[in-house]
């Protein structure tokens, strides 16, 4: 049975977040996993990373962890300072998850978020080449904590370097460690994939980790989304791992910024009791 979470930002107008009231009313909801903003633990100090595992482990919610790399620390720069920041990151990144007993962190990792392509200043190729053997510098860094990264496969707006599954897995595999793994999303699926079944088929065992929502950022069940044939795919490659929804609903904030939500959409409804109409949705496709 697939543990299902839920992105806490579905809640928040801001990144930085205190996690701790999202662990508590997850868990109250029926959740099994609250995904956070790795960037906040990171930050964190001991005592605070101990509070947020302490609340986590007293609900019995598993913490997943995502981010987009800032321009800052994109590993696929041209810049070796730039690259070398990133590399950083992401080991003390794969360090929070080993003090937080944490097992994945998914997101743009490979490059930067939003990453809008300069061809004059640098080609895809090259991106692909300098984020490859940047990620192979934190792969055994993984295998020794035994954590997972998970490379998100996002729309061509808000990033260039991976768009779809068939790219993942080359990249995945061009990096070649287990600990390395492929993030697939529906909402992005919509937009790149011919077939969104047949590219979860297609990821198979190198599927680390899934996002859903629907075509539109809203909850599972409120779009076009075809989630029977999400569900089969996943039954045929017998996926066991988290299910994580990132419905985003609210405009303002840094998060309706980013995410580009310029409309309420909510429509007055309660955005607790959708995620729980959600999770019993997907639950029933799933399981």
């Amino acid at each position: 049975m697939n543990k299902i979470g839920i992105y806490y930002a579905y809640w928040t107008h801001d990144w930085d977040a205190d996690f701790i009231p999202y662990v508590k009313k997850v868990a109250k909801l029926g959740f099994d996993i609250l995904e956070v903003n790795s960037g906040t633990v990171v930050n964190m100090g001991k005592s605070a990373r101990q509070k947020l595992k302490d609340a986590a482990c007293k609900e019995g919610i598993e913490l997943t962890y995502c981010i987009g790399l800032s321009a800052e620390y994109d590993i696929a720069s041209d810049n070796k300072t730039i690259r070398k920041n990133g590399i950083n990151y992401l080991k003390k990144s794969a360090e929070m998850l080993k003090d937080m007993q944490g097992k994945k962190l998914s997101g743009i990792i490979y490059s930067s978020w939003p990453g809008n392509f300069d061809p004059k200043k640098i080609s895809k190729e090259k991106a692909w080449e300098n984020s490859v053997k940047s990620m192979r510098e934190v792969a055994p860094l993984l295998e020794d904590y035994d954590v997972f990264f998970n490379v998100e496969v996002v729309n061509r707006f808000e990033q260039y370097l991976l768009n779809t599954c068939d790219e993942a897995l080359a990249y995945v595999n061009q990096v070649g460690s287990p600990q390395v793994k492929v993030l697939l999303d529906t909402y992005h699926m919509n937009i790149e994939e011919d077939h969104i079944g047949a590219a979860i088929i297609a990821a198979g065992k190198h599927l680390g980790h899934l996002h859903i929502g629907e075509n539109n950022r809203r909850p599972p069940g409120y779009g076009h989304i075809p989630w029977k044939e999400v569900g089969s795919a996943l039954k045929k490659i017998k996926y066991n791992q988290a299910i994580v929804m990132e419905p985003f609903l609210m405009p303002g904030g840094e998060v309706g910024r980013d995410i580009r939500v310029f409309r309420d959409l909510r429509y007055g409804a309660d955005l607790d009791k959708e995620a729980k109409k959600a999770l019993n949705f997907i639950r029933k496709i799933v399981n």
